[in-house]
């Protein structure tokens, strides 16, 4: 199955999100999206598919968000949208994208979703708490 991961490697979502997808037996492409951001429109078709609203896409911990004035609901899509592209850091993460649809992957776990369930063992996340159980079925 083909995957693709728009990935920030010093986030610990995005890590666990990465390992999921790999435990799944898949070798996804890695976007690191701060060196290599989506277009405009990929990023639009993304929240869209993904269920989204562009606010819901917009990360504020840890970012410009709220210097940049973000905050205010007067801004249309089209201005958040430009925000993000210039900023990449304001893109939330990870976004990932399998034939079976797209996920802002918050928690890790929502990847589940679109893949495949081949698991066959435990899966825990780096700090511990467990997503899969002994046969790699998903932890309520």
């Amino acid at each position: 199955m083909d995957a693709t991961i728009y990935h920030n490697p010093a986030c610990g979502t995005s890590r666990n999100t990465l390992a999921l997808i790999r435990a799944a037996g898949i070798e996804p492409v890695v976007i690191e999206y701060l060196q290599q951001p989506p277009t405009r429109e990929q990023l639009a078709t993304m929240i869209a598919d993904a269920g989204l609203n562009v606010r819901e896409a917009i990360r504020e911990k840890g970012t410009p968000y709220a210097e940049l004035g973000l905050d205010n609901p007067d801004l249309t899509d089209e201005q958040l949208l430009d925000a993000m592209i210039a900023t990449p850091i304001l893109i939330n993460r990870p976004f990932v994208v399998t034939p079976l649809g797209t996920r802002l992957a918050r928690p890790s776990e929502a990847v589940l979703d679109i893949l495949p369930d081949t698991f066959k063992e435990p899966f825990f996340k780096e700090d511990g708490e467990q997503v899969l159980d002994q046969e790699g079925k998903r932890i309520a």
